[in-house]
């Protein structure tokens, strides 16, 4: 019998979240390259541009790809002839120790979002645990260990639903594609679980996104199993849906296809989806007496190396000195530079905005006239003004949408993915305008931050109302002063683009 220690195990998740929160795996980082290489439409490959930049800063630089540095989610397959040292803690409390110690590293902090309890109260758990741990008994005398950070605007599209038997999983795929909009951060690797029950088969999707990219080498030599014919199919038709990076329209939405299956009842088909987004992050290791993991570190020279997008042709944008005139000129899918001072607010910013205004209270700050960027960055560390702070998924402001153009009186907005109709219309009769950040450049929107500092709601943590001095920061317009938005534009339009390039 094999005896592991337990400060090896803990360690070596720890070590693990660590190494995901700021290295992609090599696998990601080519097939992403190769999508920027073919990409045709100029605000995708833009964006991929931005996700490969801020990707090889932040290997270089030790600091999270996404702010979002996600919640742990660890399959954990124990050897029959393997032993832990000590039996006082159980295998979930050593993970979630190994958790604990990683998202409060002092020289790489990670970004807590875990809330306990899920519905009344919601406190932030400050160290990011409890994990969702997964633990199998396998024949063997080592202990594996696969680990995996999933942000919210990905975790949180996931699909399910039991089919008829006759019933195609393609066509259900492909309905539901569109209905996940951009919050997941294309594009990314789509997890397919088939068959079991409901439970296992988001389980066999969520374990699928673990495998190796490797769709180009598949259509290289052509498909050789059913499932891989399956792989391909989806794969090419997802791709022709022209949903593109970031929902913006364009060549490439996934990047692969991963499917998992078990045998399930005769009566019914259970199928789940489960998107892994930009900020793929994840890791697997074994454990065998011997010591701590040792994670493959990569070569930097496996970046490619991307020019900065030129910044010459583009239009700076003081948000100190911003008219309505200067809003109404912008144009969907332009690219801005913002400058200037620039509020940022998420949910519960927001809820306690409204419920203050209700209650007849005076705000911290005034927003009148005032851009609100949907960001909870990463703490600081060393000389940096603010840790990475990309966009949070927009669409889950939209409910407050409207009273805070109308009663609050902002003059826009800045976040991620699609905004809903309603919001699309209060847009448009506020003569208010939407901006898009990419979604995956956390580290590289950082670096536009000159100065921060919180001016409201500073028990709310990441969630407090920062005022940010920014300095060329890169945005979209996705819906302008007239409701136009890109992320509808965008895709419908290179959906015709590519259907006529296969004709």
């Amino acid at each position: 019998m094999r005896v592991i220690k337990v400060k090896d195990f803990v360690q070596s998740v720890a070590d693990g979240l660590q190494f995901i929160s700021y290295y992609h795996p090599k696998d990601f980082v080519q097939a992403m390259h190769k999508a920027y290489q073919k990409e045709a439409s100029k605000p995708a490959k833009d964006a991929i541009a931005q996700i490969l930049i801020n990707s090889k800063m932040a290997a270089y630089g030790h600091r999270p790809i996404c702010q979002d540095t996600g919640m742990v989610c660890a399959f954990v397959k124990v050897g029959m002839d393997a032993k832990l040292d000590k039996t006082d803690r159980t295998i979930t409390e050593l993970v979630n120790e190994g958790v604990r110690q990683a998202y409060l590293n002092q020289d790489n902090p990670l970004r807590a979002s875990m809330v306990n309890p899920p519905h009344n109260g919601r406190k932030n758990t400050k160290d990011n645990t409890p994990a969702i741990v997964h633990i199998d008994m396998v024949p063997g005398d080592k202990i594996e260990i696969e680990l995996a950070a999933k942000g919210g605007g990905s975790e949180f599209k996931s699909k399910f639903k039991v089919l008829n038997p006759s019933d195609s999983i393609v066509d259900w795929v492909l309905e539901m594609l569109p209905t996940m909009g951009a919050g997941w951060c294309p594009p990314g690797i789509i997890g397919i679980g088939i068959g079991g029950t409901a439970e296992k088969a988001m389980l066999l999707a969520k374990e699928s996104l673990g495998e190796k990219i490797d769709m180009h080498e598949v259509l290289e030599r052509g498909p050789q199993t059913l499932i891989e014919e399956l792989r391909v199919e989806l794969y090419h038709r997802i791709n022709a849906l022209g949903i593109g990076a970031q929902g913006l329209g364009g060549l490439t939405t996934v990047l692969d296809v991963k499917i998992h299956e078990y045998p399930t009842h005769a009566a019914c088909k259970p199928v789940a989806l489960i998107p892994n987004c930009a900020a793929t992050r994840h890791v697997h290791f074994t454990l065998d007496g011997s010591g701590v993991a040792k994670l493959p570190v990569p070569c930097l020279e496996d970046w490619p190396d991307i020019a900065e997008v030129d910044k010459t042709q583009m239009r700076r944008v003081n948000l100190d000195d911003l008219t309505q005139a200067d809003i109404e000129s912008f144009k969907p899918g332009e690219t801005l530079l913002l400058n200037g001072k620039l509020l940022t607010g998420r949910d519960a910013a927001h809820k306690r905005i409204v419920d203050m205004i209700k209650a007849g209270e005076d705000l911290p700050v005034d927003l009148k006239g005032r851009f609100i960027y949907y960001v909870g960055p990463v703490d600081p560390v060393g000389d940096e003004i603010v840790g990475p702070a990309g966009p949070t998924t927009a669409t889950r402001m939209d409910k407050f949408t409207e009273f805070m153009l109308s009663k609050v009186g902002i003059a826009g907005m800045v976040g991620k993915a699609e905004r809903g109709a309603q919001t699309i219309t209060s847009i448009k009769k506020h003569k208010a305008v939407y901006l898009m950040a990419v979604g995956g450049a956390a580290y590289l929107i950082s670096k536009s931050i000159r100065k921060a500092r919180v001016v409201g709601f500073k028990d709310l943590g990441m969630e407090a109302i920062y005022e940010f001095e920014v300095e060329d920061m890169p945005v979209t317009v996705a819906v302008d002063s007239q409701g136009t938005s890109v992320h509808e534009t965008g895709p419908k339009e290179w959906k015709v683009k590519i259907a006529d390039m296969m004709t």
